[in-house]
């Protein structure tokens, strides 16, 4: 018998026997704030405020207010995890998303019959239609400015049809048929196409797809330069499986949603049309973001009409912490995956390795392991730091580090900068760039010298390789390899 399709069940089924990676509860639990906050101390990990730890993936089973709905968090908030369901070797993820981006497989469109995300139907003409009674959508804290689709993954096409993207964007629920979508300018292809839309005055249909395999999530995160405008990421996630995702057309609005979502919203990005993000709890604040901070409520947020809500029988609802563990793997793994391809064609075998640690939430730091062949490579690896900015302009850090470094270990790599770093030589600080608005220090009130508008920054690369001509002197101790070491613990 064929096995099912990938999918966010097929997903869960392969790691609900182990306990360090999944667990269910059936106690009761409040989707306002409480959910979050037990989540908080099981496992979120990231830049979570603390006491937190990286743990399982958590069901919840009893979530007042939806009986019939449960909700899952965490899936993705471990990068071992996210190698044991990538069938991959967690240290070389990157590497991994890098050759997918190369080798997409584009997703095919299968009939009604085979989309088991339409198998509950509720649409906005039908009495008594209230997406805040349907989709059991969480807030991390009460600050919250409400319910948010955290990992949402939105589907949506050019108004000629010929491109179509998906991206992830944070999504407030605003009334029993509306959302506020907050679309980063400048970087979006969905973005893109909404302004197309808004140009010509007329709505844009989407759909916003929940509850999904983590290849499809992870994937759909990708930027330029590394997906150009017209690349469907879903490509990516059908590389990684070797089988196409498959879609299915909308039942409301003339686009494609994913055919094995638990969840699907209908509707459009509405022409001329913003709402205030916090309208109804007026905190001021919109949601916890990846640097740790909360975010503010944007006071103009496009605006989505919801005109259907679709899940599959016994749906899961998935929902992420903004600052989580879990961001760092949807954000952090592409994000190496495009460093690696731009330098891969600028300076091959030079850079083995690349991560970026939970410290930087996913964007803002990265890590590069770098490989001297001769006296001609010094100085190459300042060069890979000045690749990995243009490769990804949220960057604020890079680290670099010798071969015989663990990159994925904070110790050994803090360790280079107390044994192979000298400030006053291996610092380079780069000015008046562009970065990401959402680090609270990238304002101009906290360096008017440098920064002109919020969302530039000061760059930093630390350089912690050794010189070639002096590798011999910065040689580690070596100990005696023991294959078998493992047996003493019998």
């Amino acid at each position: 018998m064929a096995e099912q399709p990938w999918d966010l069940r097929r997903v869960l089924d392969e790691i609900k026997d182990d306990p360090k990676n999944y667990h269910e509860t059936d106690v009761p639990v409040d989707p306002n704030a409480e959910l979050s906050g037990v989540y908080r101390y099981i496992g979120a990990g990231g830049t979570v405020q603390r006491p937190t730890q990286e743990g399982p993936a958590m069901m919840f089973n009893n979530v007042k207010g939806f009986p019939d709905t449960r909700v899952l968090t965490g899936l993705m908030a471990s990068r071992q995890r996210v190698g044991k369901m990538f069938h991959h070797d967690y240290k070389t993820l990157g590497q991994f998303l890098n050759d997918s981006v190369s080798n997409p497989v584009a997703p095919v469109t299968v009939k009604e019959a085979d989309a088991p995300a339409h198998e509950v139907v509720y649409k906005a003409t039908d009495e008594g239609f209230d997406i805040r009674k349907l989709v059991a959508a969480p807030t991390n804290t009460p600050q919250d400015a409400g319910p948010y689709i955290t990992v949402g993954v939105v589907f949506g096409s050019s108004m000629d049809k010929s491109k179509s993207d998906v991206t992830i964007h944070r999504m407030v629920l605003e009334d029993k048929d509306k959302l506020g979508i907050y679309i980063m300018p400048g970087g979006r292809h969905i973005g893109a196409f909404a302004e197309e839309y808004e140009a010509a005055n007329k709505p844009m249909p989407i759909t916003i797809n929940i509850g999904l395999d983590p290849a499809v999530t992870i994937g759909a995160t990708f930027e330029p330069p590394t997906t150009p405008f017209g690349y469907n990421e879903l490509g990516v996630a059908g590389a990684i499986r070797h089988e196409a995702v498959q879609l299915v057309d909308g039942i409301t609005v003339d686009e494609k949603a994913i055919a094995r979502s638990e969840y699907t919203l209908e509707g459009y990005i509405m022409p001329n049309e913003r709402i205030q993000e916090d309208i109804n709890t007026h905190t001021g604040k919109a949601m916890p973001e990846f640097p740790g901070y909360d975010g503010d409520a944007n006071p103009a947020l496009q605006v989505i009409k919801v005109t259907a809500v679709t899940h599959r029988k016994d749906a899961i609802m998935q929902s992420v912490i903004g600052p989580s563990e879990e961001h760092v793997s949807m954000a952090g793994i592409p994000t190496e995956a495009s460093i690696l391809q731009l330098v891969d064609r600028a300076i091959p075998g030079k850079v083995k390795n690349v991560y970026n640690p939970p410290a930087g939430g996913g964007k803002l730091m990265t890590i590069m392991q770098i490989h001297k062949d001769n006296e001609a490579d010094e100085g190459i690896q300042r060069q890979a730091a000045l690749l990995a900015f243009s490769a990804f302009k949220e960057l604020k850090t890079v680290i670099l580090v010798d071969e015989d470094v663990d990159i994925f270990d904070m110790n050994d790599v803090i360790w280079t900068m107390n044994t192979r770093f000298q400030a006053d030589q291996d610092l380079m600080v780069l000015s008046g760039m562009r970065n990401h608005p959402l680090d609270p220090s990238e304002r101009p009130q906290y360096d008017p010298k440098s920064i002109r508008f919020r969302g530039m920054s000061s760059k930093l690369v630390i350089d912690g390789t050794v010189p070639f001509d002096m590798k011999d002197q910065f040689e580690r101790a070596q100990f005696m390899d023991v294959p078998d070491w493992q047996k003493y613990l019998k």
